[in-house]
């Protein structure tokens, strides 16, 4: 891959027989400076095989959680001096670092469940088939979601979850025990994986994706599953998971839940309401917003500017990728890849867009995730924002390797102005949901600018109300359990909130329509008369 940073050549320096990456560590990250990440000079692909290898035997030889813990949490350190080291000096291009860091996460959670499962069976609280081979046949699997179903971690990244098991293969003695069994293995996983030590952590583990998380269990039934997506899943729920990938546990499990999982998301024959839906997703954002940075200046429009959400970011470039994906992937299976720059390329190939805009979202993509990483480096935390000083994005642009903040803030105008340009050409024919902002429910985290949209219209806790709107598109309610009440309520969604953000209290105004929604038998027909006479 191309790299557009400023490379410098790695020769040492005749006084400090330093070389410039490992000055650059010195200067800008604590954090690798202190897990030793300039003295990783050798061979990265060796180096990494070996940490697996290493990670591997460790682990087989540990006898309780707490040794598994420390072996992973060692491994992980060496795995951010090895990367980090890697990136800085040229040696691995972006694609392989994104890899290197999504291929530890799949070893340590694999690690992790197999140490799980063969302690429950030594407890007798679980018979498995092969006790030798404890994921074999044991009726549970771990599907990698988001960035790491892509093998696209970012270096501070978390990762996406989910946990499904199967009760007719469920090794759990007492049948009546199996749900709260699994349970209790997904919170022992993640307990393993991000619970802080003096080792520090290996990743922040994330259950959210699952279906409807704010009602379901922390480990759901592969028949719950079907129920869920084959009733009220989203077309948003389709978009994360074209991302799936099973990672650990029982290979004839995984086989079935992604045959579901393929024909739920793939659709041949798209309507006009479901191709509305997904252009919905987009047209919640109020496009002609300008771009919003906290604590920009006229000098400076990127201070504070956040690469991921931020219009313009890594997040508008895989919507642009994933909803042509949702629409032209039921009949062209080569667009079902869940890569982000192998379905650009295939995009291009089969026409949906030039080579040119797959060229120009590409460079985008990889200097975007390029930042991100040097914002997580230099202290490994999960930040996607720009510093809000002028002095400390000073610092930044170095570390990128900038001789000054004018050529990186260039770079980053050219790059972020590309895609705000073709992120905005998707389905122009489609005027926005929202005259006053973002509006954007879909997700599992709030929208930062749906958040300002709502307190500008007056609700004090727009937490709360963007909470109660994604529990209506779960289909938490009678009312809105079918799919065509959903997009209903998408259309009006955005003038509904406007009226009750007109009233006098309109907190309260909204938990009464709330309450008033959850006791309707259906929604269509209120929902079509708010549509055709929104003066009501």
């Amino acid at each position: 891959m191309s790299r557009d940073f400023p490379q410098k050549p790695p020769k040492k320096s005749a006084k400090t027989d330093v070389l410039p990456w490992q000055a650059l560590i010195s200067r800008h990250s604590p954090y690798l400076t202190g897990i030793g990440a300039e003295s990783c000079a050798g061979d990265p692909d060796k180096a990494l095989a070996d940490l697996l290898q290493e990670t591997h035997a460790g682990v087989a030889k540990a006898t309780d959680a707490d040794s598994v813990m420390r072996v992973l949490r060692i491994g992980k350190r060496k795995l951010a001096a090895l990367t980090a080291a890697a990136d800085l000096r040229g040696a691995w291009d972006d694609v392989q670092v994104m890899k290197a860091l999504s291929d530890y996460a799949d070893a340590a959670v694999s690690h992790a469940l197999t140490f799980l499962l063969a302690g429950a069976h030594a407890a007798k609280t679980i018979k498995l088939p092969y006790p030798k081979t404890p994921q074999r046949d044991c009726g549970v699997i771990v599907i990698a979601l988001g960035k790491w179903g892509a093998r696209e971690l970012n270096y501070s990244s978390d990762i996406d979850l989910m946990v499904i098991f199967d009760p007719a293969k469920s090794p759990v003695k007492n049948s009546d025990e199996t749900q709260n069994f699994f349970i209790r293995l997904t919170r022992d996983l993640a307990r393993l994986l991000d619970q802080p030590t003096g080792d520090g952590y290996v990743f922040r583990t994330d259950l959210r994706l699952r279906p409807d998380p704010g009602a379901m269990p922390l480990a759901i039934s592969i028949n719950a599953a079907e129920t869920y997506y084959g009733t009220v899943g989203q077309n948003w729920e389709r978009a994360a998971m074209i991302k799936a990938r099973p990672m650990a546990g029982d290979d004839d499990l995984a086989a079935d839940f992604m045959k579901i999982m393929q024909m739920w998301i793939w659709r041949k024959n798209l309507d006009f309401a479901a191709i509305q839906d997904i252009h919905s997703i987009k047209r919640q954002i109020n496009a002609a917003q300008a771009r919003r940075a906290g604590k920009k200046t006229k000098a400076n429009p990127f201070l504070d500017f956040n690469v991921k959400l931020g219009h313009g970011g890594i997040r508008e470039i895989e919507f642009f990728a994933q909803t042509q994906q949702l629409i032209f992937g039921g009949r062209e299976p080569a667009l079902r890849d869940p890569r982000t720059l192998v379905t650009l390329g295939t995009l291009a190939e089969k026409g949906q867009i030039t080579a040119k805009m797959r060229d120009e979202l590409t460079s985008a993509y990889l200097f975007l995730r390029r930042v991100e990483h040097r914002l997580q480096m230099q202290d490994d935390r999960q930040t996607h924002s720009l510093p809000s000083s002028q002095e400390a994005f000073g610092d930044v642009a170095h570390f990128a390797g900038y001789d000054t903040p004018k050529k990186f803030m260039a770079d980053l105008e050219k790059h972020t102005g590309v895609v705000r340009k073709l992120y905005a050409g998707l389905f122009t024919e489609a005027p926005s949901l929202s005259q006053t902002g973002n509006l954007v429910f879909t997700g599992v985290e709030d929208d930062p600018e749906t958040l300002v949209t709502l307190s500008g219209m007056g609700f004090r806790e727009p937490g709360k109300i963007t909470a109660a709107v994604r529990g209506w598109h779960h289909g938490r309610y009678r009312a809105v359990r079918s799919e065509r009440a959903r997009q209903i309520l998408t259309e009006i969604t955005p003038h509904l909130l406007t009226t009750l953000g007109a009233t006098p209290h309109p907190d309260d105004a909204f938990i009464r329509f709330d309450q008033f929604l959850s006791r309707l038998p259906s929604g269509i027909p209120i929902f079509s008369m708010f549509q055709r006479n929104p003066a009501y």
